[in-house]
């Protein structure tokens, strides 16, 4: 099953919450399956082992909302709890299912919520507070945080903040406090948006959305990020471009361009991302996921999820669906 949320009036989207299909896994067409209106899921996470879906509310109040997912698709809204800032627009949640950690992209800080037996958030535990900018005076007049990575440990959580160039690493306290590690520096004006770790290398990659870059970076000791080197966003760098969502997948890397209306393919040379290809995709590819043989886009801009054919690129399905802004498996 395929989790598709989207930005809707709350946040002047044209979307309605969040929309489950069906996959074929060999043709990789979609058939709707479920909805649920709900204000702004821009970000979607499943609990690691409960039917439990946790959707970020992306909205100037700023909340998360606990949805239970039915075998049929169907949804339903469990609980919703405030962030403490405004527009969360990413969820992570600790392996062992006891905590959900939040990026408030506006609000500049990261918050901790301590999940109960039965995945529902019952309170907020921690809320720490970023400050401080970066040259980009548009974007950057202060802290965003866009992004909440959790280690494979679980007891350490890194916040990739676009509007200072930093990521601050925290360590998970048992009570789900935030006890600070780190604070690693980027490139003045990176405008980093998302980290993604490559196992068993000690590197990660960082997306520069401001300097629509790719960057190498290696973690050593743990949570602390020391840039190794970076390249342009896509094979034929050039013009506005805002990249978006970074994927791993095997010994490729995925990345999507707002601007090129692409995803750019890298190659990994030892550790090095090196681009080999552009694939073209519909408008504002801001988030896409590789499932099997298939890749789906969420082309904001063109209100559609797009179905390609991963070894040839080619189109196989466009399905409607008000500004999606998130779409990913159910279960991996």
């Amino acid at each position: 099953m395929i989790i598709v949320g989207s930005y809707t009036a709350a946040s002047n989207g044209n979307g309605e919450g969040i929309g489950t299909f069906w996959r074929d896994g060999r043709t990789g067409e979609l058939t709707p399956a479920g909805s649920l209106e709900l204000d702004s899921p821009s970000w979607l996470t499943p609990h690691p082992t409960l039917p439990v879906l946790y959707a970020v509310n992306e909205t100037a109040e700023g909340a998360i909302s606990a949805v239970a997912v039915a075998g049929d698709g169907t949804l339903e809204v469990l609980n919703s709890l405030p962030t403490g800032g405004a527009d969360p627009c990413h969820l992570a949640v600790t392996p062992d299912g006891r905590f959900l950690l939040c990026a408030n992209y506006s609000g500049g800080s990261l918050a901790a919520f301590a999940l109960g037996p039965d995945g529902v958030p019952t309170v907020r535990t921690a809320l720490v507070q970023h400050e401080g900018g970066g040259p980009n005076a548009e974007r950057q007049e202060a802290a965003h945080v866009h992004m909440a990575v959790v280690d494979e440990t679980g007891t350490l959580v890194s916040a990739v903040d676009l509007g200072t160039d930093e990521i601050r690493s925290y360590r998970i306290g048992e009570e789900g406090d935030l006890i600070p590690v780190s604070v690693s520096a980027l490139p003045a004006g990176t405008g980093p948006r998302q980290l993604v770790r490559r196992p068993g290398t000690g590197h990660a990659y960082v997306v520069g959305e401001l300097a629509a870059s790719l960057v190498t970076v290696r973690e050593e000791p743990a949570g602390t990020f020391t840039v190794v080197n970076s390249v342009p966003a896509t094979l034929n760098p050039g013009g506005e471009n805002l990249p978006a969502q970074l994927e791993l997948h095997g010994d490729r890397l995925f990345l999507s361009n707002r601007g090129p209306e692409a995803i750019t393919e890298f190659a990994l040379d030892g550790v090095l991302p090196k681009a080999v290809a552009d694939h073209g995709t519909g408008e504002g590819p801001r988030h896409f996921s590789i499932i099997g043989e298939h890749c789906y886009v969420a082309s904001q801009n063109n209100d559609a999820i797009q179905a390609y054919e991963r070894a040839t690129w080619r189109l196989i399905g466009t399905y409607p669906i008000g500004s999606p802004a998130f779409v990913g498996p159910w279960r991996r």
